[in-house]
């Protein structure tokens, strides 16, 4: 075997472009050129083609296998080092917001300026009366928020520390990448006990032989895919959606439960630079694809790709690609 295992890509890819009916279509070109123009099959021992075929096949589906873990596994990495990058600004964030008072003690003549201060704002108050009130209310009206007189917000809930809501037999969290359900359960359960359905904008959540705790429509599509669920201590069913949309914010988990002011969502974003140098990279690259693909087009792996095969159609301009699709 080369040791370059890309020494052939450009030559495959130009081939793979021409196969409308895309690798079946390919390997089908291979192996009978190999049947017509070899002696592959008829050369050795009986079933020896077989077991190399069968050998050649594993081994680099192993490999395939074992990238994609490698990737899968990098990006759960690099989305819990963001989620503990986020806890850690909500918990400094909270202890900010939390921090006791401390207690001054005044001196002497402070306090008698104090006390003088009271009692000139007392002779006030009683010369004016309701007018200064009425001023004072003025501006207290003055300083309520807009949101306040809109319509639109009148009845929505505020939302959670989590951007999302607590409801009566569950709580929802979200990001602008996911939303995290929690659905205590009352009893000690196996994940075969329960029945949880997530279709794209569909989620079903209950026990078995029980009515749903959980049967309505999304507020958003979800990614059928990335979306998990796991039983936690038997008594915690947490449920993970991940968004297709992830630049809004949902209002409500399901489209019967009371919708929450997004106006009043006050995220803790991440910071990129907090992470490390391989951690970046791959979340940098990430967000690229993301964006590539809501705008359609091509993610940094399709375009090394084109890139590839645009060098090698320079080098070969005898072959005719006019009936290459470029995917």
């Amino acid at each position: 075997m080369s040791t370059d295992p890309e020494k052939f890509d450009s030559m495959l890819l130009a081939m793979a472009q021409q196969h409308e009916g895309g690798v079946k279509d390919l390997l089908d070109t291979i192996v009978s050129f190999l049947a017509r123009k070899t002696d592959f099959f008829t050369g050795g021992q009986a079933g020896e083609w077989e077991t190399i075929v069968k050998n050649t096949f594993y081994t680099h589906a192993k490999k395939a296998e074992e990238e994609a873990n490698k990737i899968k596994k990098e990006k759960q990495e690099a989305d819990k080092r963001l989620k503990e990058i986020q806890q850690k600004k909500e918990q400094e964030r909270l202890a900010r917001d939390f921090e006791p008072a401390t207690v001054k003690e005044l001196t002497d003549q402070e306090a008698a300026e104090l006390q003088a201060n009271i009692e000139e704002v007392k002779k006030k108050e009683t010369g004016t009366g309701s007018g200064d009130a009425a001023a004072a209310a003025d501006v207290e009206m003055a300083d309520a928020p807009e949101e306040e007189d809109d319509p639109k917000e009148k009845g929505k809930l505020k939302p959670n520390s989590g951007n999302g809501c607590d409801l009566e037999n569950y709580r929802w969290t979200q990001t602008l990448e996911e939303v995290e359900l929690r659905v205590p359960l009352r009893q000690v359960l196996r994940p075969r006990d329960l029945s949880v359905i997530i279709n794209k904008r569909h989620l079903k959540v209950g026990i078995k032989g029980q009515p749903f705790i959980i049967d309505g429509e999304l507020d958003a599509d979800v990614k059928i895919e990335e979306s998990t669920w796991v039983l936690q201590d038997g008594r915690n069913l947490l449920v993970n959606l991940e968004k297709v949309n992830k630049m809004n914010w949902w209002g409500r988990l399901v489209t019967t439960d009371p919708e929450i002011s997004t106006r009043k969502i006050n995220p803790e974003p991440s910071n990129l630079s907090d992470l490390d140098g391989e951690t970046r990279g791959l979340v940098e690259k990430m967000m690229y694809d993301q964006r590539q693909k809501e705008m359609g087009l091509p993610t940094s792996e399709e375009q090394k790709k084109q890139d590839v095969l645009k060098k090698f159609m320079e080098q070969h301009p005898e072959m005719d690609f006019s009936k290459c699709k470029f995917n």
